[in-house]
């Protein structure tokens, strides 16, 4: 008689007490991303003890009703943080570096344990291109091993640990060891706090390494070196294909060239996603990102900035 497998995170389960905290970071160009995140998370659950904590940097007041929409139609709590306004974000982050396609904001997660209130033991980190299609429990109950961090192993780690050709980046990571993809943490706060990640930040300047990194995942990952719990690939399936549909993922991660909020995408759940995040917001993104896109080259035209 053939057995079914044993589904992977029932034997790493844990009872956690109290609420689900779940935090995202982004600007106000990402709102909705974010929106559809939270709300895939909250219609994948019976929960809703969920608590999101919502930081991000200069997000219009215009956009507060999307994020309310959700306190009204599942009852879970809805915590704002304005990082333009946070002294700490501001010295340890602000001046990090970034790229043409990524923003200041994606650093707040190096400064969890200091901007969520006190009291919050466990904290699940998304990025904001992530989208849930399992109930978040089953994440938010891993057993951490008694480590800072928990997440998946990247499939593109040595790329990242060693730069171009496997080579540009030698001397800082080691290509034969684990390495996780930092868009999907599970948090143990105190000993994430215990860390002291401002004053790592302090040595790789010191050492300087600090703009041959790839952002925070790179300085997480030396940070947590060996002393972080490996899950289950289908907590955080990077690149999602619409074949993924089928092996039962749990958490996606549209890190690919195609994103489900664009108006044709080949990616897993894309008809879906436009449902979740509602199609008048899906739409209204949609002019949003058309408005920026042509501003900007108007703007490059005309020599303004």
């Amino acid at each position: 008689m053939i057995r079914p497998a044993a589904d992977p995170w029932e034997c790493a389960k844990i009872s956690v007490s109290g609420p689900i905290h779940i935090v995202l970071t982004f600007d106000d160009n990402f709102w909705a991303p974010a929106f559809a995140v939270a709300r895939s998370i909250c219609l994948c659950t019976t929960r809703r003890d969920l608590v999101f904590h919502l930081l991000h940097d200069g997000l219009k007041a215009e956009r507060m009703p999307d994020f309310e929409n959700l306190r009204q139609e599942f009852g879970v709590t809805v915590n704002h943080y304005e990082l333009s306004q946070n002294a700490r974000f501001n010295e340890v982050c602000r001046n990090l570096p970034v790229d043409n396609r990524l923003h200041t904001v994606m650093y707040a997660r190096l400064l969890i344990d200091a901007i969520l209130p006190a009291g919050v033991e466990r904290a699940i980190y998304l990025d904001c291109d992530t989208f849930a299609v399992s109930p978040i429990e089953k994440l938010f109950e891993q057993d951490m091993q008694g480590r800072p961090v928990a997440g998946v192993s990247d499939p593109i780690r040595q790329l990242n640990m060693l730069g171009r050709d496997i080579r540009t980046k030698t001397g800082i990571f080691d290509p034969a060891q684990d390495y996780f993809n930092s868009g999907v943490m599970l948090i143990d706060v105190p000993k994430y706090a215990a860390a002291n990640i401002p004053a790592r930040i302090e040595e790789f300047k010191a050492r300087g390494i600090l703009e041959k990194l790839y952002f925070d995942q790179d300085m997480l990952n030396l940070i947590f070196k060996d002393n972080w719990t490996k899950l289950p690939w289908r907590f955080n399936v990077t690149d999602p294909q619409v074949a993924h549909q089928a092996m039962d993922p749990y958490i996606l991660h549209y890190t690919g060239r195609a994103r489900p909020w664009l108006l044709y995408a080949n990616v897993a759940y894309r008809r879906s996603y436009r449902h979740v995040m509602t199609n008048e917001l899906f739409y209204r993104y949609m002019r949003h990102r058309w408005k920026r896109f042509w501003l900007k080259r108007w703007n490059k035209l005309t020599g303004k900035r």
